[in-house]
C-alpha cells in the first residue's frame, strides 16, 4: 500500500502577505481560488517537491503561527541559506549537527521551517547496514 504526502495546511493570518512571502522563498503558486466569502484556498509548492502546502481562509482551525516545524531537504544548506538571505528572508546561518546541516526560517506568522542537507553517506550505505 502506498501513501504519498501531498498537502500540509499552514495556518496564516493574512493570506496575501503569506502568499507573497512563500513566493519570495521560491515556492510556486499553483492554485489560488476564492470559493466563498468564508473560504480561500492557495496551494504553493517548494521547488523540486512533490508535496505542497496550502494557506488560506476557512481551511484549518489551527492558530496562525502554530506550526513548529516543517522540514525540507536541500542539496546545499549553505547555498540555500545564502540565497534566501539575499532574497530578504531572515534565514539562519548553517547549524551543523551529526544528522545534517540545517538552516531555519519562519514565515510572517511564525510558522517554523527547517532546511536540512543530509549528511554524506559512504558508498553502499543503506539504513539496514547502519543499524549494525
Amino acid at each position: 500500500m502506498d501513501m504519498k504526502l501531498e498537502l500540509i495546511a499552514v495556518p496564516v493570518s493574512d493570506v496575501d502577505r503569506a502568499k507573497a512571502f512563500y513566493e519570495k522563498v521560491g515556492f510556486n503558486a499553483d492554485h489560488d481560488s476564492t470559493v466563498s466569502d468564508e473560504i480561500r484556498f492557495v496551494q504553493l509548492t517548494p521547488p523540486g517537491s512533490a508535496s505542497s502546502i496550502c494557506i488560506g481562509k476557512g481551511l484549518t482551525d489551527l492558530k496562525p503561527g502554530s506550526i513548529d516545524m516543517i522540514l525540507l531537504v536541500v542539496d546545499d544548506a549553505e547555498a540555500v541559506g545564502k540565497e534566501l538571505r539575499e532574497r530578504g528572508i531572515d534565514a539562519s546561518e548553517v547549524e551543523e549537527l551529526q544528522w545534517g546541516k540545517f538552516v531555519y526560517f519562519s514565515d510572517p506568522d511564525g510558522n517554523k521551517w527547517s532546511l536540512q542537507e543530509l549528511p554524506k553517506r559512504p558508498p553502499g550505505f543503506t539504513p539496514e547496514t547502519s543499524a549494525n
